[in-house]
């Protein structure tokens, strides 16, 4: 590496060891960091060859004192969030004997705290998510230590809060891919509801909320059909299709809020695919009666919950419905009385 200072021709003279016997700061490293950028900039052909030593490097950092690593952590952040360096030489943390001894870890809370620190957690997001590194942050722990609440303890103790939560959340987004993809597939091969209802129970132990999992199962269970493209055929293929699935989607609407969210899902869904606009009614009716939705939901649906997308029609297919839920609701209120 280089120190600051000096010409342009004395700079690419010096070694690594200006960095290494440097002061520990980041103000330090950011002075070293603008000499490179000046060297890059006006030594272009020396882009690759630089970032190709860092990764050679960063694979060899067990040879390096802790300070070293440290002072080596936070220079490749920086350089990181100037853009001299590309987000892929991170691969070379995932080593297996640096993951193993806990040094991949500790390398990358200095280096992203700098990283960080240099710019925010959306432009690291970004750069991450360029070289597809976003979903593989995990990695940097051993296999049987890698859990979201490991990595968010850890890298949160360190003053990476805001870190820890965007992993967390892609971890999330991933594990929910997965269910829907793994759930498509079940659906498919027409595996038995019990056995897709147990695997769907064991996922939500990870953390998905119900509401989320109802919304899953809506649409995977709405992308196993080719439909039919007549407006007339559609509703009527619909409600054989979803009144066999009902006890599936009944298993994931046990909370209000799960079954507000299918309802909403059942909205958007016939409002962005034009055919089902005339269905929306007869698809809530279906599930009311298959206990999929109760009354409490719909009446709130109907009366503030409901989003934009096609209100006017959807909410005029329902009104009598909804009438008819009112009128059944005061009998029973009444029968209650009577009955007391």
């Amino acid at each position: 590496m280089l120190a600051p200072g000096g010409t342009l021709a004395d700079d690419m003279m010096r070694t690594d060891v200006y960095v290494f016997a440097a002061q520990e700061d980041l103000e330090t490293m950011q002075s070293f960091a603008q000499v490179f950028n000046k060297l890059i900039r006006h030594y272009k052909y020396l882009e690759k060859g630089f970032e190709d030593e860092v990764k050679k490097l960063l694979l060899f950092l067990k040879g390096f004192s802790e300070s070293e690593r440290n002072k080596l952590a936070m220079l490749t952040g920086v350089l990181l969030a100037n853009g001299t360096l590309n987000a892929s030489i991170l691969n070379s943390l995932y080593n297996e004997n640096l993951v193993k001894e806990g040094v991949s870890a500790a390398f990358a809370v200095k280096l992203f705290k700098s990283w960080v620190k240099e710019k925010d957690i959306n432009a690291v997001a970004s750069s991450l998510w360029k070289v597809s590194m976003d979903n593989r942050l995990m990695e940097l722990f051993p296999a049987n230590k890698q859990s979201v609440e490991r990595f968010t303890k850890y890298f949160t103790e360190a003053g990476l809060k805001e870190f820890s939560q965007y992993v967390r959340n892609q971890q999330t987004i991933g594990t929910r891919k997965e269910l829907q993809k793994e759930l498509q597939e079940q659906m498919s091969r027409g595996d038995p509801f019990k056995d897709i209802i147990l695997y769907v129970k064991e996922e939500i132990k990870k953390n998905i909320p119900e509401p989320v999992v109802i919304g899953i199962v809506w649409s995977s269970a709405m992308s196993t059909v080719e439909w039919n493209k007549k407006e007339e055929l559609v509703a009527e293929q619909a409600i054989e299709h979803l009144k066999q699935y009902s006890p599936l989607l009944a298993a994931f609407t046990t909370q209000g809020q799960s079954e507000m969210t299918l309802l909403l899902k059942i909205q958007e869904y016939c409002y962005d695919n034009i055919h089902f606009m005339k269905a929306f009614q007869k698809i809530v009716v279906l599930f009311y009666k298959a206990e999929v939705l109760s009354e409490e939901p719909i009446l709130k649906w109907y009366k503030d919950t409901h989003v934009a997308k096609g209100k006017s029609v959807f909410l005029e297919q329902m009104k009598n419905f909804v009438e008819w839920l009112k009128n059944a609701e005061e009998e029973s209120e009444s029968e209650a009385e009577e009955g007391d």
